[in-house]
């Protein structure tokens, strides 16, 4: 699961749902947005606030404890 800062450019942001290729300790931007949908709750995600991913499942999570239900939820 990946966790880190993404700084976002402000010739970046859009607005609408963005769409992100999850690494190991960075985004890769594919398609302009201010926010992702967390996998888990459906909530949306402003990009600013961004800190949890997973990099095998390509999903965002809104907080910790979502990441680690869904980790949970895929053993």
């Amino acid at each position: 699961m990946g966790h880190g800062v993404f700084m976002l450019k402000k010739t970046n942001r859009q607005p609408g749902e963005a769409h992100i290729k999850y690494l190991d300790a960075d985004l890769d931007l594919i398609a302009a947005g201010d926010y992702v949908i967390c996998a888990v709750t459906g909530r949306k995600i402003p990009l600013a606030a961004l800190r949890y991913w997973s990099v095998d499942l390509q999903e965002a999570y809104v907080d910790a404890a979502a990441a680690a239900s869904r980790m949970v939820e895929k053993a």
